[in-house]
């Protein structure tokens, strides 16, 4: 088995039937050899019977969890169900292009030392799929989408390259845009907090927030890696339960992101740079956090881990660039 599509999922079975359709739409276009592996966080809805009907076309792994385990949980158990020497770990929401699994195929076979794909993806709304008949048809996608990515250059590369706002803003963070070798993450699992991902609160630690980030910095800092410029999936928005830490996650857990790679050998001038780009909306998204504490994260930030902040420029120019946005989006308008 060469790739293993790892979706982990819960109550969303409409997402998700969506999902399934444009694997099974790959497959009639493709010769890849490839299995699919759904983890079931307990879901209480039709996702046990969406996933049925599509085992008529595709192999899938299922394994519905007996209580709900979290979302970093489910995102490992994902993973440890796969055969594939690769796995795509994708959201049950996110769509595969009519040729992801051919091209896939195509570049883990042409390089053969790389350890780390870095496929980009399109952005798309959840309210453009619903408005079409269901399971979507991934032919009625719009022509022109916002890749994920905008870095134009596919090619070969070290691991810690790939940490650059020009081709990741958020570090690797989503985790559909990464294909990797599984050895490799089996081997390196173990750096995850046990007692972390027993806890039930949503994105509560690094750990629980982006288990994939520090497994990924582990186990793949000595790697080759491959960006991949031309997009594989489509990246949905407007089902995510998380979207209000929103904020939280781009200006607190992706910086603590950057803390793991340094850690793992990123190169302290590039760390530094990263950083002071990761802050460059810290303040307006402090305030944000503040106002809304009830639901959006501040209740875990740690204010001794935060004084650094304050030796980078971007966190005092963050408010700036707030109101520059702001500006155009009054004059676009």
């Amino acid at each position: 088995m060469k790739i293993s599509i790892c979706i982990p999922t819960y109550n969303r079975a409409a997402p998700l039937r969506n999902c399934l359709q444009s694997i099974i739409l790959n497959r009639a276009r493709s010769r890849a050899d490839f299995e699919v592996c759904v983890s079931d966080n307990c879901s209480t809805d039709e996702t046990g019977q969406v996933v049925r009907r599509a085992q008529a076309d595709i192999a899938i792994k299922y394994h519905k969890n007996p209580r709900n385990l979290g979302i970093p949980r489910n995102f490992i158990n994902a993973v440890e169900m796969a055969d594939g020497e690769f796995v795509w770990l994708i959201g049950d929401d996110d769509l595969l292009l009519p040729c992801a699994l051919e091209r896939l195929s195509e570049l883990i076979n042409q390089y053969p030392d790389v350890d780390y794909f870095y496929v980009n993806s399109f952005h798309l709304t959840t309210q453009y799929v619903f408005t079409f008949p269901q399971p979507f048809d991934t032919s009625n996608l719009p022509e022109n989408m916002e890749p994920f990515s905008s870095w134009p250059y596919s090619g070969e590369m070290k691991f810690m390259d790939l940490i650059d706002p020009r081709i990741s803003f958020d570090f690797l963070g989503g985790m559909y845009l990464s294909v990797f070798r599984r050895p490799n993450w089996i081997e390196n699992a173990h750096v995850i907090d046990k007692s972390a991902l027993a806890d039930g609160r949503v994105l509560s630690s690094f750990d629980n927030t982006f288990p994939h980030v520090k497994i990924f910095a582990k186990a793949f800092a000595n790697s080759r890696a491959f960006f991949c410029a031309t997009p594989l999936s489509v990246c949905l928005s407007g089902a995510r339960e998380w979207a209000p830490m929103y904020p939280f996650v781009k200006s607190v857990r992706l910086v603590e992101a950057l803390d793991e790679y340094r850690k793992n050998g990123l190169p302290y001038i590039k760390y530094l740079k990263c950083k002071n780009y990761a802050l460059n909306t810290f303040l307006p998204d402090l305030a944000y956090m503040i106002i809304n504490r009830e639901n959006s994260g501040f209740a875990y930030i740690k204010p001794t881990r935060l004084m650094s902040n304050l030796l980078y420029p971007n966190f005092y120019f963050s408010v700036i660039y707030y109101l520059i946005r702001k500006l155009k989006a009054i004059f676009a308008s």
